[in-house]
């Protein structure tokens, strides 16, 4: 039976889902609050005492992270609510409280359709044989539930092997043509650190990264490209653009010419992603902006011509790359955004504002 400290949590969760907010936020002394279609809304309830926070932590928290919690005085786990659902957690003190931050994990794999997206180039990628994938965005903006989509596809479609590394783990699949490993950090094995360097000794097709975090973790994936894996990962950029300034920053800058090797023979593509306020139904919508890496994008990266990329996107009359400007231009004609978000929300307005009068420029 539930101690009362989890019976409120579990309350306000229950609100939350039904209501279908995204995140839940906990700050001790203060009622919750739970993000709505990207907006923070308080919750009419009590305040939640730190001795309450506390409480649901210490209780909740698997076994194994309890001491990172007692020592960090932060830690990252899933919880399960039966009849509710399943939740990312991330529990941490500030000013010497408890304040704790939840994402709700939805119990059934989505598929493009569900999530407002055209397959076609998202499948273009899916169906690579080797190298890696890297879907960016900020946080909160679908970046894991684009990945899952992609992986249900796969499943669906295509008799692979695929070993997961996630800290902690958010959709779980059930097994159709594919075989799936997943593997929680903290769980299943103690580190991160461990996890990279077994996955290649582990016989997968496809090898999913939670997040592109550091040098070793990027070269492990060039590693794994190169001899032959699909390695699909996230990372936190806004933009193709910043996405491979990031990836040149895990190199030191005597090492940028093989960085620029390693980079152009491994990338298959990047996938950014924005939610847009939807003009139907109080929802966001996804806008992407999408990078095939062809021979020509490839050269371009070897060659150091970073600059060159943001004119393909621009230009692309096809699905397998465009801009964010495109994708945006696309949206507002078909109603499904405003005008004005479409501009907020771009990253270059002042050229949004001329395309969506007609005008364009040869790049």
């Amino acid at each position: 039976m539930a101690s009362p400290a989890t019976e409120i949590i579990n309350d306000l969760l229950k609100l939350a889902v039904d209501s279908g907010a995204s995140d839940i936020l906990v700050k001790a002394g203060k009622p919750g609050y739970v993000r709505l279609a990207g907006r923070l809304k308080q919750v009419d309830m009590d305040p939640i005492a730190n001795a309450e926070a506390q409480a649901f932590v210490d209780e909740n928290v698997p076994r194994v992270f309890k001491k990172k919690w007692d020592d960090d005085a932060q830690v990252d786990f899933a919880y399960a609510c039966e009849g509710i659902g399943r939740f990312r957690v991330n529990a941490f003190h500030q000013r010497g409280n408890v304040s704790i931050v939840m994402r709700h994990i939805k119990s059934s794999v989505p598929t493009f359709e569900q999530l407002g997206l055209s397959p076609d180039p998202f499948l273009n990628l899916a169906k690579a044989k080797d190298g890696i994938l890297l879907v960016c965005g900020a946080t909160g903006s679908g970046k894991s539930s684009t990945m899952a989509a992609m992986l249900n596809w796969i499943n669906q479609n295509l008799d692979k092997h695929i070993v997961t590394l996630e800290d902690p783990i958010e959709y779980t699949f059930t097994d159709d043509k594919c075989l799936f490993q997943q593997r929680e950090i903290g769980l299943d094995v103690p580190s991160f650190e461990l996890a990279i360097k077994a996955v290649l000794r582990q016989n997968p097709d496809i090898i999913l990264i939670g997040e592109m975090r550091d040098r070793e973790t990027f070269e492990t994936a060039i590693s794994a490209a190169e001899t032959g894996h699909l390695v699909i990962s996230t990372m936190h950029a806004a933009t193709v653009a910043q996405s491979l300034t990031r990836l040149f920053e895990f190199f030191p800058p005597e090492q940028l010419p093989q960085a620029r090797r390693q980079i152009a023979g491994s990338i298959r593509g990047f996938i950014c992603q924005k939610l847009i306020p939807s003009l139907e139904g109080g929802g966001r919508v996804p806008a992407n902006e999408i990078l095939t890496a062809d021979s020509v994008v490839k050269n371009l990266i070897l060659e150091g011509h970073n600059e060159k990329i943001q004119g393909i996107l621009d230009g692309g009359t096809d699905s397998a790359s465009f801009s964010f400007n495109r994708d945006l231009i696309r949206l507002t004609k078909a109603n499904k955004i405003s005008k004005a978000d479409a501009l907020r929300f771009s990253p270059n307005p002042q050229a949004l504002e001329m395309n969506l009068k007609g005008i364009f420029f040869k790049t």
